[in-house]
């Protein structure tokens, strides 16, 4: 099992894209909310690639976006 970290937005359809291709999928995932954590966008760069959302880590990799994501699994 794949230890998938994935840092969101309320309001990111990317967020939700990622969430629902984890969830065909049958991945489980810890879902981080930076805006119900009171994150400042720089705050990604010190756990992801960049300050854009989501920001997804899987097996402590960062591996960037939705974009990444489909690049690697799609």
């Amino acid at each position: 099992m794949k230890d998938i970290k994935i840092y969101t937005t309320n309001w990111c359809p990317y967020c939700k894209s990622a969430k629902r291709f984890f969830e065909e999928k049958g991945w489980e995932f810890e879902e981080i909310n930076i805006e119900e954590k009171g994150w400042d966008r720089s705050k990604l760069l010190e756990v992801g690639k960049a300050m854009t959302v989501p920001q997804i880590v899987i097996d402590g990799e960062a591996i960037g976006g939705y974009d990444d994501l489909m690049k690697l699994y799609g």
